[in-house]
């Protein structure tokens, strides 16, 4: 399937299980996201962003947004996005 990088993983909090991206493209709830990395290898859909703590449901380009993710993740992994 094809990918686009979205972001890069900026930080990750272990409880609740939250990756701080830095978004480099738009990001939608409802996306299929891959997030990769050197041991990270996580394929999931995007059910909730913050910004600032509010829950938003499309976050753009250069800004910095929370994901709830269901396994860890590393600073430095990339983000990319599932287009079909």
């Amino acid at each position: 399937m094809p990918e686009v990088e979205v972001g890069r993983v900026s930080d990750f909090f272990a409880h609740p299980s939250v990756a701080g991206v830095e978004l480099t493209g738009t990001l939608e709830v409802g996306d299929r996201v891959h997030i990769v990395g050197h041991t990270t290898n996580v394929e999931m859909v995007v059910g909730s962003i913050q910004v600032n703590s509010v829950n938003v449901a499309r976050a753009s380009a250069g800004q910095a947004v929370g994901i709830k993710v269901p396994d860890r993740v590393r600073r430095g992994d990339t983000v990319h996005k599932i287009t079909e």
